[in-house]
C-alpha cells in the first residue's frame, strides 16, 4: 500500500508544478465539481496552467461553477506536470480519461471516501472529512494560499451538497466551521443555494414521479428500492444527472433505513446508488460488487439485467436486517 501523504506534501508538489490537469469522477456531484473548481481557481491564481478535464456533461445545477475552468479537450495540456484525481479513489471513475491521467509526470489523489486506498505517487485520503471540499479548504489553509470569492463558493457547494445541506449524518462541527469561515470571502451564499436547490426543470419532476411509481418497500419497511431506465428518461424528457438527490428522497420515507436506486445507463450497465439512515452499512454492500463510498452513502456498478440487480439488492439489504 502506498503512503498517505500530508497536506503539506501534496501542497509542495502542486507549488512545484507549472501545468496541472484535475480529474473529477464521472457523473459529477457537487463535491467533485466544487472541489475541482476551487482547486483550479486557486492554482490559476498562483500563475499555474490548470484545467479540469471532463468526459460527461456538467449537471445543470452546477453549471454556474464553471467560469472557463473545464475542458473536454484531452490535448489541452500536452504533457502535464501533475494529474490530480479528486473525490475518487480509482481510475474506474474516469475511464475515458485514464490515458491522459497516466501522462502526468506526477499523479496525485485527493479523496475522502473510506474505500479509497492510496494508488498513485502522492495521495491524501481523509475519511474524517464530510466532503473533499473540506480537504481542499484545509490544503489551502495549510499552504497559506489566498482564497477569493469563486473558490469560496465552490468549496461551499462541495460541502453543502455532500452533507445534504447539512442534514446528513456525515455533517460535523468542522463542516460548519469551514462554512462559517467561507462567509469571510463571499458574504452571502443564498444565491448559490438557489442555484443548487431551487432551480429544477419540470422534466426532473416528471422523472421523479416515474421513479416513485417503481418504488417497493421491503424488509418490514426498513428497505426501499426503485429504478430508472433509459425508457423512463426518454418519456420524461430528462437526463440521468437529474436523478441526483433522488435516492436521498427515497431514504426520507418514514421507517426506511436503507434506500436503493438502480440506474440503467446508456450502455446497459446498472449503476446502484445506496443511502442509509441510522442503521445499515451500504459501503459493505457496495464493496462486494467492486464499488465504494461511505457507510451511509455508497454505490457500485453491476453488469446484469435490471430485474436481477433489483432482486440482488433486495436480498443484500434484507440480509443487513437479518431477513
Amino acid at each position: 500500500m502506498m503512503k498517505n501523504n500530508s497536506l503539506k506534501e501534496i501542497g509542495e508538489q502542486l507549488e512545484g508544478a507549472d501545468s496541472l490537469v484535475i480529474f473529477p469522477h464521472v457523473l459529477m456531484d457537487g463535491d467533485a465539481m466544487g472541489s475541482a473548481v476551487a482547486l483550479c481557481r486557486v492554482l490559476r491564481g498562483m500563475g499555474k496552467e490548470a484545467w479540469i478535464l471532463l468526459e460527461d456533461k456538467i449537471p445543470d445545477y452546477l453549471m454556474f461553477l464553471d467560469k472557463g475552468f473545464c475542458t473536454y479537450d484531452k490535448e489541452k495540456v500536452a504533457a502535464p506536470d501533475i494529474c490530480l484525481c479528486i473525490d475518487c479513489g480509482d481510475t474506474e471513475r474516469f475511464k475515458k480519461r485514464v490515458d491522459v491521467f497516466q501522462k502526468g509526470k506526477s499523479r496525485i489523489c485527493v479523496d475522502h471516501h473510506p474505500t479509497s486506498d492510496p494508488f498513485v505517487e502522492y495521495n491524501h485520503i481523509n475519511t474524517e472529512a464530510s466532503a473533499t471540499g473540506e480537504i481542499v479548504y484545509d490544503l489551502i489553509l495549510e499552504m497559506g494560499w489566498p482564497i477569493e470569492k469563486e473558490a469560496a463558493e465552490a468549496i461551499f457547494t462541495a460541502i453543502t451538497t455532500d452533507t445534504g445541506n447539512f442534514q446528513y449524518s456525515n455533517t460535523t462541527k468542522r463542516s460548519h466551521e469551514i462554512t462559517a469561515d467561507l462567509y469571510d470571502y463571499s458574504g452571502d451564499f443564498s444565491k448559490i443555494s438557489v442555484e443548487i436547490y431551487q432551480n429544477e426543470d419540470l422534466s426532473k419532476f416528471r422523472l421523479e414521479s416515474k421513479i416513485i411509481d417503481t418504488a417497493e418497500v421491503f424488509a418490514k419497511g426498513k428497505g426501499i428500492i426503485a429504478c430508472v431506465t433509459q425508457k423512463m428518461l426518454e418519456e420524461a424528457g430528462a437526463r440521468m444527472e437529474e436523478t441526483e438527490g433522488m435516492v436521498a428522497k427515497l431514504r426520507s420515507v418514514k421507517g426506511v433505513q436503507i434506500a436503493v436506486l438502480i440506474k440503467e445507463n446508456d450502455t446497459g450497465e446498472m449503476k446502484v446508488a445506496m443511502r442509509a439512515k441510522e442503521e445499515g452499512n451500504v459501503a459493505k454492500i457496495a464493496g462486494k460488487y467492486n464499488g465504494g463510498g461511505h457507510i451511509k452513502a455508497a454505490g457500485c456498478t453491476i453488469y446484469d439485467s435490471m430485474e436481477n440487480v433489483r432482486k440482488l439488492m433486495i436480498k443484500e439489504v434484507s440480509r443487513q436486517f437479518g431477513y
